[in-house]
């Protein structure tokens, strides 16, 4: 049987692909195909919800076109497991041809994605996973949250200064909170305080009541706390019950614990909680309160930090698309990236042109009551943050 007509087909199929690549070498380019990948299920899912509202309300807010590209969001549920999220991660680069991927809202899942990334050639926002190696993982990896030693160190700064000398910390068991024990201990020491113990807490169906019984019983001025976004309830809830209030230990933290999602159901066990964090709801600046206005009204809750992590994510895209005229090479829009400055919701902020790393403004603030809810409300700011553990190690 001869085979030239299978061959010609195929000599004309060819031809045909050629011709249309080399008469439309645009087309494939005119939608900036962005992956989104977050918990939407799962004990992260307060992440994934708040994320996916920050996303969609820029688009809302400033169209879904920019330097004459059109912007698609794909948003995939990873359920928080990290075999997952590099799988969706994978489908997204070779099956939708994304040009960046974005979210990662824990540390494993990032760091599940950071190959691809680099194999890929493509940015890596990272809007909400928070330690400290993270952007060392991949060159093309930027991250617009935040890192845990960013927010903790201004927190033993301030602990040492307003008559804190004895502290035990409490931490969930994973990369953020072991960043945030050592920072703490290093900075608190540093300025004369004493760590009496370190306990660490397992991130998976976490039971803090016998970690709270430990702290209750070596007696501390304070406990320092870190715990993932959307555990803050569970634990406040224990801290109630073991009665440390009453015992005189005070509670200090990061801003994950008293996060604005959920800061309301923790109830006035919350108030006075000294913490320190890039975000609040509840910032005073005229950028914020139209985006916190904004926000309620699509969502019917208010905005959190994992919000602001995914609202400037889709910022600074929209922002590297302009500098590169819509050019949607993923090297390209990383060069754009570096060193982008822009006024944030939570205020003034850049990447750091050679960490990839955000730089911004750590808060001091307290839990009170305004208007009859609980506000994380600011009191001291200390202006232009970088993330310690790298600055450390250009010294």
């Amino acid at each position: 049987m001869s085979m030239k007509p299978v061959f010609a087909r195929r000599t004309v199929l060819a031809a045909a692909a050629a011709l249309a690549a080399t008469a439309f070498p645009a087309l494939a380019q005119e939608t900036v195909k962005i992956g989104v990948i977050l918990p939407m299920t799962g004990p992260s899912a307060s992440t994934g919800k708040q994320a996916e509202a920050a996303a969609k309300l820029w688009i809302q807010q400033n169209g879904a076109t920019v330097a004459g590209k059109k912007v698609e969001l794909i948003i995939k549920d990873d359920t928080g497991a990290p075999d997952v999220t590099k799988r969706l991660a994978q489908e997204l680069v070779v099956n939708d041809k994304v040009n960046v991927l974005l979210g990662f809202g824990l540390t494993p899942l990032a760091l599940a994605v950071a190959p691809i990334a680099t194999q890929a050639k493509i940015p890596q926002i990272v809007t909400a996973a928070a330690t400290a190696i993270i952007t060392e993982q991949s060159p093309f990896i930027v991250r617009t949250s935040f890192t845990l030693p960013q927010a903790t160190v201004p927190m033993a700064q301030w602990s040492a200064k307003n008559g804190i000398k004895k502290v035990v910390t409490l931490v969930s068991d994973y990369g953020p909170g072991i960043d945030a024990e050592k920072a703490f201990k290093d900075e608190f020491t540093k300025g004369g305080g004493e760590v009496v113990a370190e306990l660490r807490v397992p991130l998976r169906n976490p039971d803090f009541a016998p970690f709270l019984q430990r702290v209750k019983d070596a007696s501390p001025d304070a406990v320092f706390v870190f715990v993932p976004s959307g555990f803050g309830s569970a634990f406040m809830k224990q801290f109630a019950e073991r009665g440390l209030t009453q015992a005189g230990i005070k509670l200090i933290a990061t801003g994950d614990v008293t996060d604005d999602d959920v800061l309301n159901e923790l109830g006035d066990s919350a108030l006075g909680v000294v913490n320190t964090h890039h975000y609040s709801a509840s910032h005073d600046s005229p950028e914020n309160k139209a985006f916190v206005e904004a926000f309620k009204k699509a969502n019917n809750f208010r905005p959190n930090f994992m919000a602001v992590g995914a609202y400037d994510g889709m910022q600074l895209v929209y922002k590297a698309l302009e500098k590169t005229k819509g050019n949607a090479d993923g090297q390209a829009l990383l060069d754009a990236m570096k060193g982008m400055s822009w006024t944030s919701v939570r205020g003034p902020v850049q990447i750091d042109p050679e960490t990839r790393d955000i730089i911004q403004n750590i808060y001091v603030r307290k839990v009170e009551k305004v208007g009859g809810e609980l506000f994380n409300q600011e009191f001291a700011t200390i202006e232009k943050v970088k993330d310690p553990v790298k600055a450390a190690k250009k010294q």
